[in-house]
């Protein structure tokens, strides 16, 4: 029997891999001889670095430029000539206390920091995993700890940060790292925002960052003169494309100035754990991630799991947090089954604080329930 573990994290609980060995724990203890392969995985976003190296990846550190410029220490993720590079380690908004939060002054040169270093150790192609973001830059600052100069109407170099972008009139990307000529690079976002006006980067997804209304109208009209001048450097037209407004428009800078390809955030990490080989013979597929509703339906990890599960004809079950799906919503996505930690906590707090005690018993449910008359070999 082989029972095959990928859940996203539950976040502000466990970490995908905690997930899965919480999982793994309680199946085992009802099927001891069953070959259990935890797969953790994520969406593209937070915790894809994590989920990278719980499958083989090698982690390593570098210390970046953190979203208000201060040092910090980040990671990212490399096998061979393939590096994961996870925006939120090194410009997200997490790292920034929320009392001190800027959106005007925030930029991404730290994620430029971490691409940089992986290209030290030899990556040719590089996965941009993006979401989590402090900044709306256009990925302005990336690109500046990447070789390119920002320039005013004087030739001087213009500062970090989105409100900055209006003084740019030009963009010199002939010192851009050499590195990066043939370089592959992918990224992986689910957002198919344009960089400007109503949908764009700084209506959307500003007031996140703690953009009030003024603040998100200064960053719309400096996004604009970035784009003309980078567009014009690069000469890829770039604003309008799927993707461009991804966390503060770092999409932007890597569609026009890196000659980057979207893809599915969820698509990539699949890819990347290989989990269509790993579930063939599989007799289960456990995922999951912490609230399971309408927006897990709309491509995130689980709904991407089950489709790969469904593909190689291998039941899959979800495990979650919280559900906020029918039963008839679950299965019309694929699932076999659903279980949730909320059902047995006795309040959120508790579902939450003893989540891996409740996935031990919820894998302990799924041996008994789904498994119990799998021929065992």
């Amino acid at each position: 029997m082989r029972i095959v573990i990928a859940p996203d994290k539950f976040k502000g609980s466990l970490s995908a891999e905690q997930v899965a060995q919480a999982v793994a724990d309680g199946l085992r203890d009802e099927l001891p001889d069953a070959e259990i392969d935890l797969a953790p995985v994520a969406d593209g976003g937070e915790g894809t670095v994590d989920a990278a190296v719980a499958n083989g990846f090698a982690r390593h550190a570098a210390v970046a430029s953190g979203p208000l410029g201060e040092p910090v220490a980040a990671t990212w993720a490399q096998r061979d000539d393939l590096a994961v590079i996870e925006m939120a380690t090194a410009s997200g908004l997490e790292l920034v206390p929320e009392a001190e939060r800027d959106a005007l002054r925030a930029s991404s040169r730290g994620t430029g920091d971490l691409i940089r270093a992986a290209l030290g150790r030899g990556a040719r192609r590089l996965v941009l995993a993006v979401g989590g973001s402090a900044s709306t830059d256009g990925g302005a600052g990336m690109l500046a700890a990447l070789g390119a100069r920002l320039l005013d109407e004087e030739g001087r170099d213009v500062p970090d940060g989105g409100a900055a972008l209006a003084r740019v009139r030009r963009v010199d990307l002939s010192g851009l790292d050499p590195r990066l000529v043939g370089a592959e690079v992918v990224l992986a976002s689910d957002v198919d925002h344009p960089l400007l006006g109503a949908r764009g980067a700084a209506r959307v997804f500003g007031p996140q960052k703690g953009a009030s209304p003024a603040d998100v109208e200064t960053l719309d009209a400096a996004l604009a003169m970035f784009a003309d001048a980078l567009e014009a450097a690069s000469g890829v037209a770039a604003r309008d494309l799927p993707g461009a407004g991804a966390v503060g428009g770092v999409g932007f800078g890597a569609l026009a100035a890196l000659r980057a390809r979207r893809r599915a955030g969820v698509d990539v990490v699949l890819d990347l754990t290989r989990l269509a080989d790993r579930l063939r013979g599989a007799d289960l597929v456990v995922t999951g991630e912490g609230s399971l509703d309408e927006q897990s339906l709309g491509g995130k990890t689980p709904l991407g799991v089950a489709r790969t599960a469904a593909a190689a004809g291998v039941p899959a079950v979800a495990v979650c947090g919280r559900s906020l799906l029918g039963e008839e919503r679950w299965r019309e996505a694929g699932f076999a089954a659903c279980y949730a930690t909320s059902d047995r906590a006795v309040d959120a707090a508790a579902s939450i604080r003893d989540a891996a005690i409740h996935l031990r018993a919820i894998g302990r449910d799924i041996a008994a329930q789904h498994l119990a008359a799998v021929p065992r070999n």
